[in-house]
């Protein structure tokens, strides 16, 4: 169902919308922007990280925005809990703050993990894309594919951590429940994952031996790819990525049918004015329509996915419940 679902939204959605179109059809906004912020729920090198500076760096380049747009990084709560509860119980009514949000997003909220429970506290702007997840490990690991790996969890499941960053019960770590049962692992409680506030230190601890293997997307790797301290044994995509990443092997190459795609976008405060949220929805959009974006998505591994305003909050929406249903079928939830 996962992959289907997938399938079928980013063909949906792949279809950009034109920016003439959208100047002739959107009404002229009385909300004029001023001192913008992008919430990144996590620490620095991660994917809301990367997300919000990609966006951000965008949006002041095409002046859709007045000068720069400043990125907080504000980590904590499993998931990003904390910036979430800030926007909520804080923030409500503020009109210059985005927040980037992404499948572990829709991961806590299924899960009921945020103050709350509900995702209607807030409202959902745009997404910018997709990312594919992956499964890597150091570049000096013996362990050479994703069936080694699975071979020596089987063997010996305390022999491998995992390190990810989502909480226990997250994204990260629903993809490697994923792909270890369809590795043919029964009892995926067996299975060890190790929770890091953001991407960028879970690879750090990759690195420092304190783990074994890795989960994360695509793009928050895509550093440590280049650099060559990690090796990616598998992305969790339907067929090989385009561009840089187009020599790392899919899990299904290898026999094992997981497919994994992390959603990215944006919140914003549940008490945002209408002219403000019109506002956001436009503009984010426009760096989505642009020549920038599209560059930056193609050298970082990312699919496309234009879904913004409504058809946003619905795709939210039915990502939660379908979570859940994964969830279930897991026995992660009730």
């Amino acid at each position: 169902m996962k992959q289907t679902y997938l399938t079928t939204q980013l063909l949906r959605w792949a279809a950009p919308v034109g920016l003439a179109l959208a100047t002739l059809t959107t009404p002229a906004s009385a909300f004029e922007a001023s001192n913008t912020e992008c919430i990144a729920p996590a620490g620095a090198g991660g994917g809301w990280d990367f997300t919000c500076r990609q966006v951000g760096k965008a949006l002041q380049d095409l002046k859709l925005i007045p000068g720069s747009m400043q990125v907080v990084n504000k980590a904590g709560g499993g998931g990003g809990g904390v910036a979430y509860a800030e926007v909520v119980n804080k923030r409500n009514t503020e009109n210059n703050v985005i927040v980037a949000a992404s499948s572990a997003t829709s991961t806590r909220l299924a899960q009921g993990a945020y103050p709350g429970n509900t995702m209607t506290q807030v409202r959902w702007l745009a997404a910018v894309g997709a990312d594919y997840g992956i499964i890597a490990v150091a570049k000096d690991s013996p362990i050479k594919n994703l069936p080694d790996l699975i071979k020596q969890m089987k063997a010996d499941p305390k022999s491998v951590s995992f390190a990810g960053g989502s909480a226990v019960g997250g994204w990260d770590h629903l993809k490697v429940l994923i792909t270890a049962k369809k590795g043919g692992i029964a009892d995926v409680r067996t299975v060890k994952y190790v929770a890091f506030d953001g991407g960028g230190e879970a690879v750090t601890q990759l690195l420092a031996g304190k783990v074994q293997a890795f989960t994360g997307d695509a793009s928050e790797a895509k550093g440590f790819v280049d650099a060559g301290s990690i090796k990616v044994l598998a992305v969790l995509a339907p067929e090989r990525l385009a561009g840089d990443f187009s020599s790392f092997p899919t899990a299904k190459e290898q026999g094992i049918n997981s497919v994994g795609a992390n959603w990215r976008g944006f919140y914003a405060p549940g008490g945002m004015s209408d002219d403000a949220y019109k506002f956001w929805v436009k503009q984010i959009g426009a760096v989505y329509d642009s020549a920038q974006l599209k560059a930056t998505m193609a050298s970082n591994g990312l699919a496309p996915l234009n879904s913004r305003g409504a058809d946003f909050t619905a795709f939210v929406k039915e990502s939660v419940e379908e979570i859940q249903t994964i969830f279930k079928e897991i026995g992660l939830i009730k």
